[in-house]
C-alpha cells in the first residue's frame, strides 16, 4: 500500500509536549503555559479537521502524569473539566465528535460524569472525531484490551493481533496515520503504542503553544511527501 501524492491523512494524533517549558522560557507560572497550550489545541485540533482529517488524537494526561506535583495535577484536571463542560458547545457548534480514551481510576466523580456526558452529547456528530488521550497509556491500553477480550470468551489460541485491536479503548478509532510531537523531544512516550506501529513521525522543535494554523498545513505537506509501505 502506498500513499498518493494527494493524500490528507485520515488519523493524526498530536503528542502536546512543552507547555512547562514555554512558561519558563517567558517567565510565567507553568499553569500560565498549560493554559496557553489548552488554547492552542483547541485552535489546531479544529483547523486540522477542516482540512479533511477525519481522527484527530491528542496526548494530554498520561498515566505517568501522576508523579508530577500536586498542585500541577490539580490544575491540570480544572483544565480537563473546563474542556469537557464549558468548552462543550464550542465543540458541538463545529460538528465536533469527542472520544476519550484512557484509564477511568483515579478520576473524580464530577470528571468522570462531565466525560460521559460530554461523548453523549456529540455521539452523532460527523464533521470530525476528537480523540482525547487522558489519563492514558499506550501499554495499559494493550493490558486492558487483552482482558476485555479474555472477558468476552475468547480464547488463548483464538487471541489474535485482529481480537485485541477489537477490544481496545475506541476500538472504531483508526491507526494513526501521523504522529506529530512538539518541543524537539522525539520518542513516543507510550503514545497509542498499538495504533501507531505504522505512523509517520514528525518531531518539530517549537513548543506547543507555539503551534499555528500554518504548521497544521505544513504537517499535512510533509505527509503528503512520504510513501508508506507497510512492510511491503
Amino acid at each position: 500500500m502506498q500513499t498518493s501524492d494527494a493524500a490528507v491523512p485520515t488519523h493524526i494524533g498530536y503528542i502536546v509536549d512543552g507547555n512547562r517549558r514555554w512558561a519558563k522560557k517567558h517567565g510565567i507560572p507553568s499553569y500560565e503555559g498549560h493554559l496557553a497550550g489548552y488554547n492552542t489545541i483547541k485552535d489546531i485540533v479544529k483547523f486540522t479537521t477542516k482540512q479533511g482529517v477525519k481522527f484527530v488524537s491528542i496526548y494530554v494526561f498520561s498515566t505517568e502524569n501522576w508523579r508530577r506535583e500536586q498542585e500541577e495535577v490539580a490544575n491540570l484536571m480544572k483544565l480537563s473539566l473546563r474542556v469537557f463542560k464549558t468548552d462543550l458547545k464550542e465543540f458541538i457548534d463545529e460538528n465536533l465528535r469527542l472520544r476519550v480514551l484512557g484509564s477511568r481510576e483515579g478520576l473524580s466523580d464530577s470528571l468522570l460524569k462531565a466525560i460521559d456526558e460530554a461523548e453523549k452529547a456529540t455521539a452523532h456528530l460527523t464533521g470530525g472525531t476528537i480523540c482525547i488521550c487522558f489519563n492514558y497509556g499506550g501499554w495499559q491500553e494493550v493490558v486492558d484490551a487483552t482482558k476485555a477480550a479474555i472477558a468476552d470468551g475468547v480464547s488463548p489460541e483464538a487471541l489474535t493481533e485482529e481480537a485485541i485491536a477489537q477490544h481496545l479503548y475506541a476500538a472504531d478509532v483508526p491507526p494513526v496515520d501521523m504522529v506529530v510531537r512538539t518541543s524537539g523531544e522525539q520518542r513516543l512516550s507510550n503514545f497509542m503504542l498499538w495504533r501507531t506501529a505504522y505512523s509517520e513521525l514528525l518531531f518539530l522543535e517549537k513548543f506547543w503553544p507555539e503551534m499555528t494554523t500554518d504548521d497544521v498545513a505544513a504537517i499535512i505537506a510533509e505527509y503528503q511527501k512520504r510513501s508508506r509501505r507497510f512492510g511491503g
